[in-house]
């Protein structure tokens, strides 16, 4: 089994894509961008393929020296170039007559759309997300109950979730955390910065799927408020953490509330069972709604409902102001709890659904339905 055939699907759209305009591919280092990159190459032979991180390659993107006979360009990390918009827009709107162009990177490139030229009305962006149960399964190696098993046991990143041992996968991901720090978060911060950044990623780790206030997190670290938020902000750009904010009506006043913070990769998650279980669902819901978004154009976003008596919804799907999902996950727990039946009741006729991954027996409880979650996360969209 490889990494290639459970992303076909999704290399099918972006080749699509590629025919029209110039498509940004964005996600987790070591999240299978490359590989992506390699399989879209292969349909446009002969292609180019360009890692700014490479001297050699960096001489000819900045010389504007790439092969005009080449049918797909792709261009690797090169928003880490000074004014790489006005470049991007200068090498799509210049390129020889029928050339694709593909940009990667391991950072999110709205964090680097601040000023200087427009993209606007030239491209098309798609997220790469680590493997999901859908994706595990479209390999045909793995049911749905077998994938969710590995995705709790070793994560969803291709190279730790396929290796052949679990020994093999802890090797790779304490590697993978360090480097994290060391490398990719020192593009965004000073050095005396890594330590405070360090112990702020070792606190998150152990937070998941709890109400996170960064003033608290400030004050253990002694830092500003401000420092803490920057260095979420950070881990989010370089997807490493992603918040998941209070559902409101009003978006400015749920960016108020706090929020839970969980990790792309859940085999760095630091808890039991359960937290890890509510990581991998969060992980897979937001992949579920970056798909929409970016395949089908669609406002779906994941929110989080908790009221002022600490009543709580793990997860709701909204499309735009309109809630559509209610959705409870739980270990074993079959029994859904008086308040996603009242809210299931409110927001009708949204969908509710109790996700549970040892279930005896499915379930309807009047609007609130108790289904596996193995089975039900393998329907989601991507």
């Amino acid at each position: 089994m490889t990494p290639n055939s459970s992303i076909r699907e999704f290399a099918d759209k972006v080749q699509s894509d590629l025919g029209r305009k110039l498509v940004l591919l964005t996600g987790a280092r070591q999240a299978g961008k490359t590989t992506l990159a390699r399989q879209l190459m292969a349909g446009f032979e002969p292609a180019q393929y360009l890692n700014w991180d490479v001297p050699a390659d960096r001489l000819l993107i900045t010389q504007n020296a790439w092969s005009p006979k080449a049918r797909l360009v792709v261009f690797d990390e090169i928003h880490k170039m000074r004014d790489w918009k006005a470049f991007l827009k200068g090498a799509w709107d210049g390129r020889a007559a029928g050339q694709a162009m593909l940009v990667t990177g391991s950072a999110r490139m709205d964090t680097f759309r601040q000023g200087g030229e427009s993209l606007a009305g030239r491209y098309f962006n798609w997220r790469l997300h680590p493997f999901s149960v859908r994706e595990l399964m479209v390999t045909g190696s793995f049911t749905a109950s077998a994938a969710l098993e590995r995705l709790l046991t070793r994560g969803g990143f291709p190279e730790p979730c396929l290796a052949a041992t679990n020994t093999d996968a802890d090797r790779w991901r304490a590697q993978y955390a360090t480097d994290l720090i060391r490398e990719d978060v020192l593009e965004f911060s000073r050095v005396h910065e890594l330590r405070s950044m360090q112990m702020l990623f070792e606190l998150l780790r152990e937070r998941v799927g709890s109400p996170v206030t960064l003033s608290n997190l400030a004050k253990a670290l002694q830092i500003s408020p401000t420092t803490a938020t920057r260095y979420v902000e950070i881990l989010e750009s370089l997807y490493i953490v992603f918040r998941v904010t209070p559902w409101h009506r009003d978006v400015a006043r749920s960016l108020l509330k706090e929020p839970k913070i969980y990790f792309m990769d859940t085999g760095l998650v630091k808890g039991d069972a359960g937290a890890k279980l509510e990581n991998a669902v969060a992980a897979m819901l937001l992949k579920h709604c970056h798909h929409r978004q970016d395949a089908e154009g669609k406002g779906i976003a994941l929110h989080t409902i908790r009221d002022k008596e600490r009543h709580e919804i793990d997860f709701v799907l909204a499309d735009g102001d309109t809630v559509t999902d209610l959705i409870e996950v739980k270990l074993s727990d079959a029994a859904p709890s008086a308040y996603l039946h009242r809210m299931a009741e409110r927001m009708a006729p949204a969908r509710a659904v109790q996700i549970v991954a040892e279930l005896r027996q499915p379930a309807q409880h009047g609007k609130v339905e108790v289904t596996d979650a193995a089975g039900w996360l393998g329907r989601l969209a991507a």
